[in-house]
């Protein structure tokens, strides 16, 4: 077996790989963020794309290492990684894409094209095609440019009479937003409803939808025909991965419209075989997880950091579960500028520029919003102590 004692033996057995010998310590105990002159952070601000989502769970990052060592072929390992995805969740099919941007790319080009081969080296030239996706108008999002770049035209509906009024023979999907499910006049099991009664295509986006662990099914148990998630937030997977899960005809024709075929749209969502078995392994692990036990943990922080910052006189820090979207105990702080000199821009700033750097975000309804699901151990103490140093300087 070749390991690193293995090889530590041959490199001073061997004058010629001795040489190698100060270039493989230094391998090992190279701090790269640190020679880019990049900082790490600790993240109070979510699983954000911009700020790297969130950390791969240990299991994946084995799967990860252990992938890095073999050649397979990759269509094999589509197969087998998503059959076995889908088994875990209760869907007819899945794969692991690249995001759950790409997901909308080609759960729309499946929806689209099916299997035909001159539709998928076409589009997004879409003439002849199926070619108009309807979504409810509170529903339209910055994403949907994922869904766009096939080619299709957007019908915005209000209502169910709506709705129906628009679909025809040109009509290849009807799109849900999760995270709007409340903005709406049609909610989301009468979507899904009306997709089977009307023989339209349904997809929902849930890319930030997990917690909790049975949405993993929920909505293919809802009637959905495809259903995306990001494999880089809550499970844990790598941040550049997501899930496609639902019919086997539709998870077939996503599969043609992306790699490795080459004259695809998306071809370009790359996902490699170290990708698709940490997706694999942090989709186990996510659904044998103690769920309770880590919502305590949140808990648990959220009340770090609010006792910390609630003893200034003028701030107020509140506890908040959101209804749909990154679905976890977060917090709400907010100040009376009166007695608390001092806008959020300059507290997020000063949280951003301090050693250590803190990401925090501002929220609509208070002036700041933390979430602690990606803080480490001992973190929420150190957010919770920085926060409050800088409101206390400002009263």
């Amino acid at each position: 077996m070749f390991n690193r004692r293995w090889f530590l033996t041959l490199l001073s057995s061997s004058p010629f790989l001795a040489n190698f010998r100060p270039l493989f310590g230094r391998l090992n105990n190279r701090d790269y963020f640190a020679e880019l002159g990049v900082r790490p952070i600790i993240n109070a601000a979510g699983t954000s794309t911009a700020l790297s989502g969130s950390l791969m769970r240990p299991e994946a990052i084995h799967a990860w290492e252990y992938a890095t060592r073999k050649f397979v072929n990759l269509d094999q390992l589509h197969d087998a990684v998503g059959s076995r995805i889908a088994s875990l969740v209760g869907s007819e099919a899945a794969l692991v894409s690249a995001g759950a941007a790409s997901a909308l790319t080609l759960g729309t080009a499946a929806c689209i094209t099916g299997s035909n081969e001159e539709f998928i080296k076409r589009i997004p030239d879409t003439s002849g095609m199926r070619d108009e996706v309807i979504i409810q108008k509170s529903h339209r999002f910055s994403y949907d440019h994922a869904v766009r770049n096939c080619g299709v035209r957007m019908v915005e509906v209000e209502t169910v009479d709506e709705l129906v009024a628009a679909a025809g023979s040109r009509t290849a999907m009807m799109l849900f937003l999760n995270l709007a499910d409340e903005k709406g006049q049609i909610q989301v099991a009468e979507f899904a409803g009306l997709g089977k009664r009307l023989g339209i295509p349904t997809f929902i986006d849930c890319a930030a939808d997990v917690t909790p662990a049975d949405n993993l099914n929920k909505f293919i148990r809802m009637g959905f025909d495809l259903v995306t998630f990001s494999g880089g937030k809550a499970m844990r997977g790598p941040q550049s991965t997501g899930l496609l899960l639902g019919r086997q005809d539709l998870i077939a024709a996503a599969r043609l419209n992306g790699l490795p075929h080459a004259n695809t749209i998306g071809r370009g969502m790359k996902v490699n075989k170290e990708e698709m078995l940490a997706m694999l392994v942090a989709v186990e692990t996510y659904l044998q997880l103690d769920h309770e036990k880590d919502w305590k943990e949140w808990e648990r922080q959220v009340e770090t950091i609010a006792k910390r910052v609630g003893k200034i006189s003028g701030v107020q820090a509140e506890r908040f579960v959101p209804p749909i979207a990154n679905r976890s105990p977060q917090l709400h702080i907010g100040w009376d500028r009166s007695r608390v000199g001092i806008h959020r821009d300059q507290v997020i700033e000063q949280l951003r520029d301090g050693d250590p750097a803190i990401e925090a975000r501002p929220w609509e309804k208070a002036e700041l919003e933390i979430l602690v699901w990606t803080l480490q151990p001992g973190e929420a103490k150190i957010v919770g102590r920085r926060i409050a140093e800088i409101l206390k300087a400002a009263v």
